[in-house]
């Protein structure tokens, strides 16, 4: 595949803008955008627009000066083959129309190098560390944390495939006051279920699993004073084998008990002290994270020699870099969101690039039953998990809906809709546009020939459906920019949805065997983006359905 042709197209229009003695910076960040219409061309770019108040000048004459020496330097480059029009349209878009040759190249590039065709090496081997779920190991995963385990999962597929070095890890908190809280909640059910009367604090663990963990405790005879660490990594065993089910592995397990034991946290706070980032106030140790921008400063210590929840976070994200990793990517919920400041100004105080740290906020999720939100789950005292979810609809469709929004928005999930076998079904309408081709290509009639004269295609819906295809590494460089898969989900319905129209409106097989050739080459050009993105998002290929 022509790979960059992006970049080159940029490249013209930069190399316009200098020509007019206008500099490039102006434009800030210079990408091109891919209209939903292919009416509006194959490429877009507002530039114009967005130059118009700098230069005190209408972005329409704007635009017709930058296409004047698009044209004249497009002329001079192997662009031209593949550029078939470059037009001013709207408020001053400059829209660029790809041709038939390009078209058909890159197709032609699908098939006879399959998946190959579609990687990059955009990230250049570069080490990322995506941290993400990372929930307590005192209940079962809920449903948030569904939601960013898909999400985590499959942008760090999607980083490996533009050429990131990649490695996922669950921080373990496994140590503190929860896992004393989970210690005693089991101590009172092991009392209770031995018949003495007892009080239950309404702060304590819930749950009918704490009376599973209690009967496994009595049967190995723990001693009352290990029930914490019994009950944590009871727990922990039931987390990694919702995870193990919902298609989700780590590379590392991080124990913040660990962290504490190592010394890591001391030798962090004792440069920070060196840099005079951590000062004594009031009997506590405070960071001063205004310097980097924070409201306030943050207490790390506190008076009575405890550490906040700070601390400890300090010293990890400081190992993570030690540990030769780039780009750190976090995955955290909405009720972190005020802790961004304060870690990015300790990433800083450290001396490194806070924009190292990428955090994601991943909204919350509404599970919803014939047409209700499920606000508990039929265990007492719980929320919806991870393998309620899982045992309903199964991996396939859970992964896919908790990426069909954007993480920065909620997302309601229809119990319902995942379980039908209808277009209604986003998974289910894209695998099916899979195995339909599958089972297509199992027909004897005419031979795959990835070879097939592909200029043969020529109908509308064959050439919007090749331009579909095309898109795939526009659209993995978005999920790129964005840290989300999202809208790798939305593609992959697009694509099916192209390749259903055309079906219904053509036949594949056909009395002109060329004809059919091409076509069957096509389609393959189709189960190959969509095999592609399916595994990108970690969901299944299924041949027959």
């Amino acid at each position: 595949m022509k790979e960059n042709i992006q970049e080159e197209i940029i490249k013209l229009i930069k190399l316009s803008l200098v020509n007019l003695k206008i500099d490039p910076a102006l434009c800030g960040d210079l990408r091109l955008d891919s209209p939903q219409d292919i009416k509006f061309g194959d490429f877009s770019t507002n530039i114009a627009m967005r130059l118009s108040k700098a230069l005190k000048m209408a972005a329409g004459r704007i635009a017709l000066n930058i296409l004047e020496g698009i044209d004249v330097h497009l002329k001079k480059t192997s662009l031209k083959d593949y550029i078939k029009e470059v037009k001013i349209e709207g408020a001053g878009f400059i829209n660029f129309y790809l041709s038939d040759r390009y078209l058909y190249e890159e197709l032609s590039g699908i098939l006879s190098r399959n998946v190959a065709a579609l990687r990059t090496n955009m990230g250049e081997g570069k080490p990322v560390l995506i941290e993400f779920v990372s929930a307590n190991p005192t209940g079962s995963l809920s449903v948030a944390h569904a939601r960013q385990a898909a999400v985590g999962d499959a942008l760090a597929k999607i980083l490996v495939f533009l050429g990131f070095e990649v490695k996922k890890e669950y921080y373990l908190n496994d140590e503190g006051n929860q896992i004393d809280i989970l210690g005693k909640s089991v101590s009172l059910r092991i009392k209770e279920l031995s018949n003495e009367r007892i009080e239950f604090p309404e702060n304590y663990y819930q749950g009918e699993y704490i009376y599973t963990i209690a009967r496994e405790a009595i049967a190995q005879g723990v001693d009352d004073s290990a029930l914490g660490d019994f009950a944590a990594e009871y727990i922990l065993g039931l987390i990694k084998k919702d995870l193990v089910d919902f298609g989700v592995d780590f590379d590392y397990w991080y124990s913040q008990k660990e962290l504490a034991k190592s010394g890591k946290i001391e030798k962090a706070f004792d440069l920070l002290k060196k840099k005079e980032f951590l000062y004594d106030k009031e009997g506590a140790l405070w960071f001063r994270s205004t310097s980097f921008g924070d409201d306030k400063d943050r207490v790390v210590i506190k008076s009575d020699g405890s550490y906040t929840y700070l601390a400890p976070d300090i010293a990890y994200h400081d190992d993570k870099y030690k540990r030769g990793f780039k780009w750190l990517i976090n995955l955290w919920g909405p009720d972190h969101h005020g802790y961004i400041a304060r870690l990015k100004a300790s990433v800083e105080a450290f001396g490194r690039d806070a924009n190292s740290l990428s955090i994601l906020i991943v909204q919350l999720a509404t599970i919803f039953r014939e047409g209700k939100p499920v606000q508990m789950s039929t265990r007492r005292g719980e929320y919806i998990t991870l393998r309620e979810v899982l045992d309903e609809v199964g991996k396939d469709a859970s992964r896919f809906f908790f990426m069909s929004r954007r993480i920065s928005s909620h997302l309601d999930f229809d119990l319902d809709v995942a379980k039908k076998e209808t277009a209604e079904n986003p998974v289910y309408y894209v695998q099916y546009a899979y195995a339909r081709i599958c089972s297509i290509l199992r027909n004897d009639t005419v031979k795959l020939d990835k070879n097939a004269n592909l200029a043969l295609l020529k109908e509308a819906e064959e050439v919007f459906l090749i331009k579909r295809l095309l898109k795939l590494p526009y659209v993995l460089n978005a999920c790129l920019n964005t840290q989300d898969p999202y809208m790798l989900t939305v593609y992959l319905q697009e694509v099916a949805e192209a390749f259903h129209k055309f079906y219904d409106l053509h036949r594949v097989l056909t009395d002109d065997e060329a004809l059919s050739k091409a076509r069957l080459a096509l389609i393959e050009g189709v189960s190959i983006v969509i095999a592609t993105g399916l595994d990108l998002l970690g969901i299944s290929k299924p041949d027959k359905m």
